[in-house]
């Protein structure tokens, strides 16, 4: 079961509700920059997360400075749709209500994730970039409740792995295809259900690509599993390697 660390009481809390019925995520962005955009990427995590234990969720972004330029950039690095919480009421059968803020952003009543800041003097331009996956990764791969900064050596690291992991990911692709292993599914699980440990489940894959006892089949059907999260587009490369 996903739990989450609630932000007002700091005690880890269920983040699926307890009964049968629909999840409300909703990301509070202030504003178009780096920071609104990891809270959208956290928001994002969490729907993910929801949709592959079986809970129904309803994606909500609210806040009203620079909503179009905040969904364009959330679109290009690979986020679901939010719909406007101008249209909030009340869902049939829904059960629970997770707030993802900004740092001490202000939100309602209900469970709260907090999203610490992103210090950038870049130019946010993700939907011209030729991967926003760089990006997606460069902002995810740090503990959401520890400030990130973002400049170019952070992103030319992500790059560096992305390109690794697509180039292992296709070549791996070309053996026959194993299940996930018991084990490596259970520890991926563990990761993503304690608090969206995202690093947790970066750790995992760099173990599953140095692990010599496993079939290349398997690695690669446990990196397409994971992406099912991470949103990394990881099988990219899929037919394009020599």
């Amino acid at each position: 079961m996903l739990r989450i660390t609630d932000a007002r009481t700091g005690e880890p809390v269920a983040a699926a509700p307890a009964r049968r019925g629909l999840t409300r995520v909703e990301a509070h962005a202030s504003g178009f920059d780096a920071s609104g955009l990891r809270v959208l990427l956290v928001a994002d995590l969490l729907v993910r997360a929801l949709e592959l234990g079986g809970t129904p969720v309803w994606a909500l972004l609210t806040g009203d400075r620079e909503q179009a330029e905040l969904r364009a950039g959330a679109t290009a690095l690979g986020t679901r749709p939010f719909e406007d919480s101008s249209d909030l009421g009340a869902a049939l059968g829904e059960a629970q209500v997770v707030h993802v803020v900004g740092g001490d952003g202000a939100a309602p009543d209900g469970v709260r994730i907090a999203v610490a800041p992103v210090h950038s003097a870049m130019t946010l331009a993700p939907g011209s970039a030729d991967d926003p996956a760089v990006m997606r990764l460069a902002l995810l791969a740090r503990p959401r409740g520890l400030p990130l900064r973002l400049d170019e050596p952070a992103l030319a690291g992500a790059h560096r792995v992305l390109e690794r992991w697509r180039r292992a990911v296709a070549a791996w692709a070309s053996r026959p295809s194993r299940p996930v292993p018991d084990e490596v599914r259970g520890r991926l699980r563990d990761a993503w259900e304690d608090d969206l440990d995202v690093p947790a489940v970066l750790g995992v894959l760099e173990w599953v690509e140095h692990r010599p006892d496993l079939d290349d089949g398997a690695r690669f059907e446990t990196y397409a599993y994971a992406d099912r999260l991470l949103g990394l587009d990881l099988a990219r490369d899929l037919g394009r390697m020599p």
